[in-house]
């Protein structure tokens, strides 16, 4: 756990030493409170106790954050040849998988306790009885499908050495579980139509940040990000091997 947590907090100061994530906050924290209080929101006007417009469109704006944090950390060290050197000392890939995944969801979690402003405002704003536990909700639900997400941005940068690949690669699979699912399991009925909506991202999503916390759906994201996890290390491992 411990040669985890190192790695873990080398990869996020590496973030903060560079401008890709003071960018890249700004960026996120200007796209959800541009939809949430300008573009599509009236809260000041009917004092709606809702957060409902930042989380859909923060889930939107994390397809293109997460695969821009992802596509470095192990592209980068693919093509440079460190990823053999770190991999030659006494840490397993599973810990130096766990420790860069650990550091993307830190910088998610920095990332929305950023937002916290959007819930107080709204919370004060409430006239009648404010629900906290949707708000909680819905920020759990961003948390799960960033998890799964970092690990498809993971797997994605595991096996390519150029990391606009691996951000293509990472932003085609989100776009596939967030919206291409959904999109055909409305055009076939039955057995196949039901797989098809239980691997849509936004199903879940949408269930979790409603209030609905369901064991299916929390195995479901379990399942996402242990999968992409799963092939991460394979994809080291044959690196390794072939090496």
């Amino acid at each position: 756990m411990r040669a985890i947590l190192i790695i873990a907090r080398k990869e996020l100061q590496s973030f903060f030493d560079s401008l890709i994530a003071y960018v890249l906050l700004i960026v996120f924290l200007a796209i959800t409170g541009f939809f949430t209080w300008l573009l599509e929101s009236d809260v000041f006007f009917i004092k709606q106790a809702t957060l409902s417009v930042f989380f859909g469109y923060a889930n939107f704006a994390l397809l293109i954050f997460i695969p821009a944090v992802t596509m470095k950390m192990l592209a980068e060290e693919n093509k440079s040849g460190t990823i053999e050197l770190l991999l030659t000392k006494p840490i397993t890939n599973w810990q130096v998988l766990w420790g860069k995944f650990l550091a993307c969801l830190a910088l998610i979690v920095f990332a929305l306790l950023c937002t916290l402003p959007y819930y107080i405002t709204v919370a004060n704003l409430s006239v009648g009885k404010f629900d906290h536990g949707v708000i909680f909700c819905g920020y759990f639900a961003i948390l799960l499908t960033s998890a799964a997400y970092i690990s498809i941005g993971l797997f994605a940068s595991s096996i390519s050495n150029n990391q606009i690949v691996s951000f293509l690669i990472a932003l085609v699979i989100g776009v596939i579980f967030f919206f291409i699912f959904g999109m055909v399991s409305n055009v076939f009925g039955g057995a196949l139509g039901d797989t098809l909506n239980y691997l849509d991202f936004m199903s879940h999503y949408g269930s979790i940040s409603r209030g609905v916390v369901d064991s299916r759906d929390l195995i479901y994201f379990g399942s996402i990000m242990l999968l992409g996890m799963v092939l991460s290390e394979l994809s080291l491992s044959k690196r390794t091997i072939s090496e």
